[in-house]
């Protein structure tokens, strides 16, 4: 699913125009984009949680030269689904079987 199918989905069920649903889009994606970029958790009830986590620095190797490099510190996206978004995937899953 795109952004664009988001859009089109919101204008069907809640009957804003595309530019309108569009311009709500955004401003959420924004905002969710803007708080993950300043280090805070986003927990949506019924979804999940977006957590930003810190690597540290780690030892690795080059592949082709066997060389051992230092793999730069970091911060990683990270996304737990909510208990209740696991029983609802799980139970569109047994239905299809």
């Amino acid at each position: 699913m795109t952004k664009a199918d988001i859009v089109e989905k919101i204008h069907q069920k809640i009957g804003f125009s595309k530019k309108e649903s569009a311009e709500m889009v955004e401003t959420v994606f924004s905002i969710l984009k803007s708080t993950l970029e300043d280090g805070e958790k986003i927990k949506i009830a019924g979804f999940g949680n977006f957590v930003v986590k810190r690597k540290a620095d780690r030892r690795g190797r080059n592949p082709q030269t066997g060389e051992t490099i230092t793999i730069d510190a970091r911060r990683i996206l990270t996304f737990k689904p909510s208990q209740v978004l696991k029983n609802a995937i799980n139970s569109v899953a047994k239905e299809a079987k």
